[in-house]
């Protein structure tokens, strides 16, 4: 399979695809052929799933919607209550077999996630399952409030348990009033077990197409086996 990275999140609303739409940049200005992957959408806008029609804007290659997003659930809830409420089950077989056959059109697939890490997905798996199953290198995404440290070293705890590779972190300052900003970066940096890949500024009407600015997929980590 092709390179792909798995992009996790501290917590919903953290700026995963933020993040993901800048990657996916980054390595268009590479010049490799990418594609964004949002294996579960829950929350729809005006008949749209917003974090997917970003995600599409942002690649250089064109697929069918449905290979990019295997399950739109309409309401903006946890994606077990969601799909239940539609009557459906989120199978991780359809979405690895989505991800084969996007890694057929790109060098690049850029997984985000849905939720936390360890959101559930069904009755018996959740988001660690599933970056499992695409066996991908994860990306953490730290939302930079009150309480983030504590967040962030238990989601990396979570992702080394699943046996999984962490490549590289993001900082997001989604809290303008957060005190000690610096401090708290520094103290991630000195006890995550991977580079920090950038710091995005808080930016209430941030564009996805400046995220890729502060970030530098050159110190991206992969793990050699």
């Amino acid at each position: 399979m092709s390179k792909g990275f798995f992009i996790a999140g501290t917590d919903t609303g953290v700026g995963k695809t933020l993040v993901s739409c800048g990657l996916l940049q980054s390595f268009v200005a590479s010049g490799k052929k990418v594609i964004g992957m949002k294996p579960v959408a829950a929350g729809c806008e005006n008949g749209k799933w917003v974090d997917v029609e970003l995600l599409v804007e942002s690649s250089n290659v064109v697929v069918a919607r449905k290979q990019i997003n295997p399950y739109a659930l309409v309401p903006p809830l946890a994606p077990h209550i969601a799909a239940a409420q539609a009557n459906i089950e989120i199978d991780l077989t359809v979405i690895r077999q989505s991800y084969i056959e996007l890694n057929d059109h790109a060098e690049v697939v850029i997984v985000e996630g849905v939720g936390g890490f360890l959101v559930p997905l069904n009755d018996r798996q959740d988001g660690a399952d599933l970056a499992k199953v695409l066996g991908l290198p994860v990306i953490l995404v730290v939302g930079m409030r009150l309480g983030c440290l504590n967040h962030a070293l238990l989601t990396e705890k979570a992702i080394q348990a699943a046996g999984l590779y962490l490549s590289g972190w993001v900082a997001n300052c989604i809290d303008p009033k957060m005190a000690a900003l610096e401090e708290n970066i520094h103290a991630l940096q000195q006890r995550l077990s991977c580079p920090l890949l950038g710091v995005l500024p808080f930016n209430e009407q941030m564009d996805v197409r400046a995220s890729s600015g502060f970030l530098n997929i050159s110190k991206l980590v992969v793990e050699h086996k």
